[in-house]
Parts: structure tokens; C-alpha cells; sequence
């Protein structure tokens, strides 16, 4: 089977005060990546849909699920180790905000049980891998979901190696002996214009 997993598109900044989560909408220009990575993938042969429950990603899957008359399936198991935070800055904010805070999450120093959240990921994806042999499936989810999976099928250690670009998408085959292989990652032809 083929798995895509499918980068958000570019989020709003959120911080929150009450402590709430901060779980940010789509920038207009998320809602535009959206739309270009769901035209990209149209032509694919996408039996099932799934998403993270959090907004960003579910509002990326939105116009695949229109284009393609597909119905969202939501998985907790792929929401983002941000999902509690009560602020969201993306990334490249950060870095101009907050160079420290920036270069701390790109070395992986971060304030969560990262194994936890691999575990979680894995199990999720695995189970979704299990219950489509043979087929296409898309997953709009995040950044260290994809470099979880990406990490779990290279046998490379767990954690964050690379940053996928808003609304990239990586391809990855599992056999149904378990064997497991990446296609592509970080595929952007669909918004090189923003490169």
C-alpha cells in the first residue's frame, strides 16, 4: 500500500492567555497551500482520507475531501506534541521572534516526552497502514509526525531530522510482509513558487 502524508499548511500565530490550547486555523495563505496540494494529489488514486484532529490539519484536508467527494477520518494518533501548547508560532516566525527558542526545537530540545509522542504516531500510522493493504491512503497531519514515521522507516533514531515545507508531501510503500520503504519526502513541486 501507498502511504501520503500530507504537512498542514501555513497556520496563524496563536497565543493563547488562559492557558488553553492554542490549536491555530489556517493563514490565508494555508487555505491557498490547501488548495494546491488537493489539486496536486487529485489525480491519485485515494481510496481513504484521514487527519489530525487539530484545525490546521483538518482545514488542509478539506479540498482533497471536496475534490475528491472523500469523507474525513479523524485519528488523535496523528495530531501534532503541540497539540496542548497554548501558543503557536510557525517556525520561521519563531526564528525571527525568538532565534533561541528556534534553534533549541531544530537541535530537538523540547519540554515533551518525545518518545511518548513517537509511540503514539507509530501505533496510529501502523494501524492505518494495516487497515488499507493494497490501497492509497492520504494523512494531513504535521511536521513531527512525518519525521517520526519517516525516522521509524529508515530504523534511524527517533526524533526531528528534517522540516517539511507547508503542505509537502511524502510518499511511503509498505509491503504486506512489513516491509516498509520511503518514495519521496518533501515533495513541493505544488508550491515552488513560494520557495
Amino acid at each position: 500500500m501507498e502511504l501520503i502524508l500530507v504537512r498542514h499548511g501555513l497556520p496563524e500565530k496563536v497565543v493563547r492567555q488562559d492557558g488553553g490550547a492554542a490549536d491555530p486555523n489556517l493563514s490565508e495563505q494555508g487555505h491557498h497551500q490547501a488548495q494546491r496540494v488537493a489539486e496536486y494529489l487529485c489525480s491519485e488514486p485515494i481510496s481513504r482520507l484521514y487527519s489530525s484532529p487539530m484545525r490546521r490539519a483538518m482545514q488542509t484536508a478539506e479540498p482533497l475531501a471536496a475534490l475528491m467527494d472523500l469523507s474525513i477520518e479523524l485519528r488523535d494518533g496523528v495530531a501534532e506534541y503541540d497539540q496542548d501548547s497554548s501558543e503557536y508560532i510557525p517556525v520561521e516566525q519563531l526564528k525571527q521572534e525568538n532565534y533561541e527558542a528556534w534553534l533549541k526545537l531544530m537541535q530537538g530540545e523540547m519540554t515533551i516526552d518525545f518518545s511518548a509522542f513517537a509511540e503514539r504516531v507509530i501505533h496510529s500510522l501502523e494501524a492505518i497502514v494495516s487497515e488499507n493493504r493494497g490501497k492509497t491512503v492520504a494523512v494531513t497531519c504535521h511536521g513531527g509526525v512525518v519525521n517520526v514515521w519517516a525516522a521509524h522507516v529508515l530504523k534511524m533514531p527517533l526524533g526531528m531530522f528534517f522540516n517539511p515545507y507547508y503542505t509537502s508531501v511524502s510518499r511511503f510503500r509498505a509491503a504486506s510482509t512489513g516491509e516498509k520503504s520511503i518514495i519521496t519526502l518533501n515533495e513541493r513541486f505544488h508550491v515552488r513558487d513560494e520557495l
